[in-house]
């Protein structure tokens, strides 16, 4: 900025040199020209960059630690001034400096107030969410500059989206939510350790814990001896928030203030708190979401068990497998009665040089753009919600446009409870613990999930409603189109079974020409296609 400044300062003196023999009025006049100038620039860049000082800060250090600073032009540094989203897509990293005070969510609709620890505070300090903090950089909302929803954005909005590091690379946000977790700090230290370039790459985690245990941002050893871990070299890009476990409301509130933490990343990434990755895995998932030459593509799955899945020496994967999201029923009773996927398939992929459609989403990991991030955001209304969770971005995701695919490789693997990390993994405590705590939270919490959405059987209004627009559905696709297409019945509430028959080869031969060739997105209104559970069929047949 004070380049710039001085550039200016330097082209004011040259204009007076230039109208010496001008008289004094046209003399002022020019002079009053190029001060409005300066005010109006410098006013602009101001603008953004005055809630960007931790990321600036960062930036610095980032030069200090070995990062190589990108030259830019004298042009390109004025059109950055005048042009304040660009301005965005070139700061990296920002952080989530901004804060808002909000209730806590389950807090304020427990039935039994009684089982409340008195200490507990009923408001939180949290991020704003990124289109409060800088959507004055793009006439106010961001959501609305991406049309809110209402139709699908073009390829020129959505390229406004999206921030590169100091190499010119597309940036990545990644978003951990960790509850009483001693695997979250060596999670992260993985993450940066086996990147291909790690500089690129930010981390928000949540890290839910009471007094005593493991601190996820404390590194394992002392940064002055061992400066290469991640929460040392890299702590300017790794945001922390801690949270008194006793007030964490399951994963989709923890979730919810990942996304706070999103500050225009070129992607978004969602992990759980257990997971190692493969060497490289940053440049394999980019050039995996590439190849679905997709916009709206969503690289999403539950991972496979880390046994046996990554070479020790090499960090290569060893696990050609995947599984992939097709398997789905109705679960519970009542008002809690929601559609939960199960267990799903894993095999080789069939399908080679490019992801496989199919038609839900995993909490566990997730990848797309950033504006996935800013359009459908986790809501903040659903604590003690865990099953639900995923039918509920999925529904929202796909009314806004956004399509599902299984990654062909796996970059990452989750530690589950099961063989050689089964007693270790069984130790961790839930937040099911809080239950006690959030007595009637659960159930009310899902009475808004199944309405938004609209899965719910009773059409009953006594729900939360706050921030329908924010947390609700999308009109680029009718949730309808969605059941039908994929054999959902929400009356009867039950499914056509053996989708998996038709998820693979089947569903992208039928899918896949309808692709927009601008690549915004499959368009369902060229799709005909309603499953039917084959053996339905076939006993029909007979």
């Amino acid at each position: 900025m004070r380049a710039n400044q001085s550039g200016l300062a330097q082209s004011s003196k040259k204009r007076h040199g230039d109208i010496n023999g001008l008289d004094q009025t046209l003399s002022l006049y020019i002079l009053a020209l190029v001060l409005i100038y300066t005010v109006v620039t410098v006013l602009t860049y101001t603008k953004i960059s005055s809630s960007d000082a931790a990321g600036a800060m960062a930036a610095e250090s980032s030069s200090s630690s070995g990062t190589t600073v990108q030259a830019v032009d004298q042009q390109s540094q004025q059109k950055m001034l005048l042009d304040p989203i660009t301005t965005l897509q070139h700061t990296f990293p920002i952080h989530g400096t901004d804060m808002e005070e909000i209730p806590h969510p389950g807090l304020s609709i427990a039935t039994e107030k009684s089982n409340i620890p008195k200490d507990l505070p009923r408001t939180m300090m949290v991020p704003k969410f990124f289109d409060d903090s800088h959507g004055h950089a793009y006439g106010g909302s961001i959501r609305n500059y991406l049309n809110n929803g209402e139709q699908l954005m073009n390829p020129e909005q959505a390229a406004k989206i999206g921030s590169i590091d100091a190499n010119g690379r597309e940036t990545i946000f990644c978003s951990v939510a960790s509850y009483r977790d001693p695997e979250c700090n060596p999670t992260v230290e993985d993450l940066y350790a086996r990147a291909k370039y790690p500089e690129r790459i930010r981390v928000a985690i949540l890290d839910q814990r009471i007094d005593g245990d493991n601190h996820c941002r404390i590194p394992a050893q002392p940064c002055d001896t061992h400066p290469d871990q991640a929460f040392c070299k890299y702590r300017h890009l790794i945001d922390v928030y801690e949270m008194d476990a006793r007030l964490a409301v399951g994963p989709v509130f923890a979730r919810h203030l990942g996304h706070r933490h999103y500050r225009g990343e070129f992607f978004a990434m969602q992990l759980d708190s257990h997971v190692r990755f493969i060497q490289g895995w940053d440049v394999d998932i980019v050039d995996q979401w590439k190849s679905a030459k997709n916009e709206m593509a969503v690289l999403t799955t539950y991972l496979s068990d880390i046994t046996d899945s990554i070479d020790q020496i090499t960090h290569t994967s060893k696990h050609p497998a995947r599984p992939i999201m097709c398997q789905s029923d109705y679960e519970g009773q009542g008002a809690y009665k929601h559609l939960r996927h199960g267990q799903q398939p894993e095999g080789t992929p069939g399908i080679r040089g490019q992801p496989t459609l199919h038609p839900f989403w995993a909490a566990g990991f997730s990848f797309a753009r950033g504006h996935f991030v800013i359009q459908v955001p986790y809501d903040q209304y659903q604590p003690m919600v865990f099953q639900g969770e995923e039918i509920s971005i999925g529904l929202r995701a796909f009314t806004y446009g956004y399509d599902f695919y299984a990654p062909e490789r796996g970059v990452c693997f989750h530690m589950y409870a099961i063989n050689d990390n089964k007693e270790k993994r069984k130790s961790v405590p839930l937040f099911w613990e809080n239950g006690k705590t959030y007595a009637g939270v659960g159930m009310r919490a899902m009475k808004r999930l199944n309405n938004i959405i609209g899965m719910a059987k009773d059409k009953d209004e006594d729900w939360q409603h706050e921030d329908i627009e924010k947390y609700g559905l999308g009109k680029v696709r009718d949730p309808a189109k969605f059941f039908s297409t994929f054999g959902i019945h929400t009356e009867s509430q039950t499914v056509e079974a053996h989708l998996c028959r038709f998820v693979g080869k089947p569903m992208m031969e039928v899918f896949l020409p309808a692709l927009r060739t601008n690549r915004m997105g499959i368009d369902y209104d060229k799709i005909d296609y309603v499953f039917v559970d084959p053996e339905k069929k076939d006993k029909i047949k007979q």
